[in-house]
């Protein structure tokens, strides 16, 4: 697993794999293990992410430098991802 630091603290976990799903939802495992789900849906009300609310890009997300991106070069903080997403059992 890397490891993050920001000057000498290590930060939150990173992601590691993503997978958009039903509606606005993300399915997100972090470097930790742990598989969590994050609903974008309140994103799209950001000037930002409106380009989001087209269903094909939303789902053209990927993982980059161990956060979330989407092409035209949309990304979110994967220590904000985590606080604000919601642990799940198995896979969605």
């Amino acid at each position: 697993m890397q490891e993050y630091l920001y000057g000498a603290e290590p930060l939150g976990p990173r992601v590691s794999e993503v997978r958009a799903i039903d509606g606005y939802k993300l399915y997100i495992t972090f470097t930790n293990g742990e598989k969590r789900l994050f609903d974008a849906e309140s994103l799209l009300r950001f000037p930002v992410f409106k380009p989001l609310r087209n269903r094909a890009l939303f789902q053209a997300v990927f993982v980059a430098n161990g956060t979330i991106e989407w092409p035209q070069g949309i990304d979110y903080c994967p220590d904000t991802l985590y606080l604000e997403s919601v642990p799940v059992e198995g896979d969605a």
